[in-house]
């Protein structure tokens, strides 16, 4: 028997799956396409929450080093000049 529950969130709220631990073992084949359809389930003993799944988010990808700097605004002069004009005035 498989349970829905609510939460919710900033978005509003969604139901979340309740299935127990004999189901889950009942259905373990079936498990992924489960997660992907309800995103979230939540295994129970004795109707009491014991463990929540969830599906594994992808890792975002990360802006190398000349994407960063070509964000930067352009400078008229290096930084060598600008530090050695910062040194001269100390």
């Amino acid at each position: 028997m498989l349970q829905f529950i609510m939460w919710s969130t900033n978005i509003g709220a969604r139901p979340m799956q309740r299935i127990s631990i004999r189901e889950m073992r009942n259905q373990l084949g079936k498990l992924d396409a489960l997660i992907d359809k309800e995103h979230e389930l939540i295994i129970t003993r004795h109707n009491k929450p014991v463990a929540r799944i969830l599906p594994i988010k992808e890792k975002k990808l990360r802006p190398g080093h000349k994407a960063l700097r070509d964000t930067l605004p352009y400078q008229e002069m290096s930084s060598e000049v600008l530090q050695r004009i910062d040194r001269e005035e100390r």
